[in-house]
């Protein structure tokens, strides 16, 4: 039986429910983060019994840069997400780009496929708010409730979950269906046997919050080469960076760095964290006096780095099955989207009676995981072995940013924004390279 929780104010604390004997439901979700609320919510809206399992309780903190494209954007607008400035949205225009001397400032096309403007707002309140979302739908939230393992049925497969509560009270789940949500751990879907391939992309991400006057800021900050040291004594640090205003006094500031880099885990990246905010202007204010909080990082789990993304009644959604754009570390739409289209799946599934008719209609969601990004991904894992060459990365930045009509068809494939039947030469340019890439499997 569906329980739909009370409206509130969105971004608030959603309301959830404590494990009992009636956890039966159509389809069971493991995880409410981003993927997980957002397969939760439109199962629910499509009326489906939807039982959403959180380890942790809201609100709660995630590592992320808390900057989103225009492809979150409207990831955020499909699932009914005010995110006007009014409800405590800070906009974007676009991206500022730094490397080779240059700063160049980017804003974001104007398309018919998505709005062009970007979003910012903590990982912590963004979370709570999809979250309540999905309650609001009609799913059922269990916060505080760490799942173990599938439960298996004799044929091997998964029909619900094991866990325990807060009070390590054991507690079971069961439906036709379960999707794992669960983020870059995957433990269900290694339960099952799909594990993470070591030849696709990932990536190590670590940010920190300071206090800073650049905290008033409508451009996205990205920064191509990283610089630490004293000055006159400087070094190339490997990775990427960011810089983004929270518009409410502080900043998040990060780095990146790809495992195609010769840094990658050989590197205390918390430390080259400061070694490079060390290296920008005082005014700015990015030093240890000014942190709000220590340094933290997580594993960014790119190209669909694990597969397949369907097994036996298990559907892998999101950070779980790598759904992280290789091209530029987004993963907050990717994980939305691929929920929506695990939840489209399952609908027409639970429709149809168990057995082989079914398992077509839920062989769609891998198919579509392939059809969206397959491709676009296959060009990603390319692009990120050749920029873990610092001299590609360094003749990329001293001769590509020179040029802005350039950059801006670069921005589009990075951010992986085009129109696909009716934009201009860029957008073509774009859909013809995926077109003509095999798509990876």
């Amino acid at each position: 039986m569906s329980a739909s929780a009370a409206s509130t104010q969105a971004g608030s604390r959603p309301e959830s429910l404590a494990p009992d004997s009636g956890n039966d439901a159509d389809v069971v979700v493991v995880g409410a983060g981003p993927a997980g609320s957002s397969a939760a919510y439109w199962l629910a809206t499509a009326g489906l019994d939807v039982a959403l399992i959180e380890k942790s309780a809201f609100p709660r903190e995630k590592v992320c840069g808390d900057g989103l494209t225009p492809r979150g954007t409207r990831a955020l607008v499909d699932m009914g997400i005010d995110v006007s400035e009014a409800n405590g949205w800070l906009h974007n225009r676009g991206l500022r780009v730094i490397g080779g001397g240059q700063r160049l400032h980017l804003d974001w096309p104007e398309l018919t496929t998505f709005p062009p403007f970007g979003l910012v707002r903590p990982r912590a309140d963004l979370d709570a708010m999809l979250a309540n979302q999905a309650v609001k739908a009609g799913a059922r939230l269990y916060e505080q409730t760490s799942v173990t393992e599938p439960i298996l049925d004799a044929g091997g497969r998964v029909v619900g979950v094991r866990g325990r509560t807060a009070e390590k009270k054991p507690v079971s789940f069961r439906a036709p269906l379960v999707l794992t949500c669960e983020g870059v751990s995957g433990k269900l879907a290694q339960h099952v046997g799909v594990h993470r391939n070591d030849k696709r992309p990932l990536g190590v991400a670590v940010r920190r919050y300071y206090t800073s006057p650049k905290t008033h800021d409508d451009y996205l900050e990205s920064w191509l080469e990283l610089w630490g040291g004293r000055p006159g004594e400087s070094a190339l640090l490997p990775g990427y960076g960011w810089i983004f205003g929270m518009g409410d006094g502080t900043v998040n500031a990060g780095l990146g760095v790809l495992n195609s880099s010769a840094g990658f885990q050989k590197t205390d990246y918390r430390a080259m964290l400061s070694r490079w905010l060390d290296n920008t202007p005082d005014e700015w204010g990015l030093r240890e006096e000014n942190a709000t909080c220590p340094a933290r990082g997580a594993a960014l789990p790119m190209g669909f780095n694990r597969t397949p993304h369907y097994v036996d009644g298990l559907l892998i959604v999101g950070d779980s099955g790598g759904s992280v754009n290789p091209f530029n570390g987004e993963g907050i739409p990717y994980a939305m989207e691929s929920g929506k289209f695990a939840a489209e799946a399952v609908v027409q599934a639970l429709a149809r009676p168990a057995g082989d008719s079914r398992e077509r209609a839920l062989a769609a969601y891998p198919k579509r995981l392939q059809d969206e990004w397959g491709s676009y991904y296959r060009l990603g894992a390319i692009f990120v072995k050749l920029i873990g060459n610092p001299r590609v990365m360094s003749a990329c930045t001293n001769h590509g940013l020179p040029h802005p009509a350039l950059m801006r068809f670069v921005l589009k494939l990075l951010a992986n924004l085009s129109d696909p039947h009716d934009g201009d030469l860029s957008d073509r340019a774009v859909n013809l390279l995926q077109r003509l890439t095999p798509a990876v499997r």
